[in-house]
């Protein structure tokens, strides 16, 4: 690669180089992969980021949707009336914006390791499914 990296660059090269070699090594039995960057523009720009998430929530390796899940249970829960609320959207969504607000800080270590801890078996299902999809 010569000249400079940009993120459509960077991109680029995940998309065509890194993809295909962690499947690679998904194939090979390898589970304890660490993906790390040192913070250049590129590798931190906002589309980089999503590029990112979308790779690693497409081998069911982010806790983020659980998490959400979580969320609008204890909303259900804790607040029956949510889905009924009455008002004008700028007082229906302050008012979401509140509890939510309730919620996140309610979630506690507890929850979050709990999910962590999950992700040994995510992995191993990510694995045996080939990259394909799992339960999570």
């Amino acid at each position: 690669m010569s000249g400079s990296v940009t993120q459509e660059t960077y991109i680029r090269l995940l998309q065509q180089e890194f993809d295909p070699f962690i499947e690679a090594l998904k194939a090979d039995g390898e589970t304890n992969l660490e993906f790390q960057q040192d913070n250049a523009r590129p590798h931190i720009a906002r589309r980089t980021t999503e590029f990112l998430e979308a790779l690693a929530s497409k081998h069911g390796l982010t806790i983020i949707q659980n998490i959400w899940s979580y969320l609008k249970h204890e909303l259900r829960q804790r607040y029956p009336d949510t889905a009924t609320l009455k008002g004008s959207p700028d007082t229906i969504r302050a008012t979401l914006q509140e509890r939510i607000h309730k919620l996140w800080w309610y979630i506690g270590s507890d929850i979050l390791r709990t999910y962590m801890e999950s992700m040994p078996c995510r992995v191993q299902q990510v694995l045996q499914a080939r990259g394909w999809y799992t339960e999570y």
